[in-house]
């Protein structure tokens, strides 16, 4: 894994606008619709902020979800759908075209309905072109923690987690990831830096590593801080 080196936060910020512009706004190569992962963070958000602001025109049949996201009300900013609202509703999308999860539901049900929704998209023969990926600090990616998510992810495309900080999320799983075309971690912060080396590394304990070493292209994006 050969991390692309950006000098600056603001350098790796514009180039995921620029990709994300690109994934957003161009036709699939299969005619239909292309399919975008987002994540939350520090640097992917703000690129969708400054995206808003430029009024893209969204490709025909654009479905975007999210590799995770916090139980908390939509409206909640710690919620990554509502951080995220600005670029949906820039693109004007419809409901149906943004797979957040439904967190008005009890935690059971909006998993369940993640899994539905999920199963639906893959089922229909949809690619999913892009997919942003976090790392965290702690080694995590998505809202997986620890072996402990994993296991309870196999099989599924949708697990609930009980997060470190005590808050409830649901996840996508490996086997989501499995499914995504071009798959980027966008790391930055020297507080990364660890983490980011034992991913480079390949490192069989790095839960980050395990969720996607099935995955049949993963690149790492990542600033001076991180990669130190």
């Amino acid at each position: 894994m050969n991390p692309l080196r950006f000098e600056t936060r603001a350098a790796l910020q514009a180039a995921v606008e620029a990709r994300l512009t690109q994934a957003l706004t161009m036709a699939a190569p299969d005619g239909r619709g292309p399919v975008v992962m987002l994540s939350g963070g520090s640097t992917p958000i703000p690129a969708y902020l400054e995206l808003a602001r430029r009024g893209l025109k969204p490709a025909a049949g654009l479905t975007v979800l999210f590799s995770d996201d916090r139980y908390v009300p939509s409206d909640s900013d710690q919620s990554n759908y509502h951080q995220s609202r600005p670029l949906f509703d820039s693109l004007q999308l419809q409901p149906g075209q943004v797979l957040r999860i439904r967190t008005e539901l009890p935690l059971a049900q909006a998993v369940a309905d993640s899994e539905r929704r999920l199963e639906a998209l893959l089922a229909a023969g949809r690619r999913i072109g892009l997919g942003l990926l976090g790392l965290g600090a702690d080694g995590h990616t998505c809202s997986l923690f620890g072996p402990q998510d994993l296991a309870a992810a196999a099989g599924r495309l949708a697990v609930s987690v009980h997060r470190p900080d005590g808050r409830d999320a649901v996840s996508v799983t490996p086997a989501v990831l499995e499914r995504v075309d071009q798959l980027v971690f966008v790391v930055a912060g020297a507080d990364k830096r660890q983490a980011l080396a034992a991913l480079l590394q390949q490192d069989p304990a790095l839960t980050a590593w395990n969720a996607v070493a099935g995955c049949p292209a993963v690149e790492v994006w990542a600033d001076a801080e991180a990669l130190g």
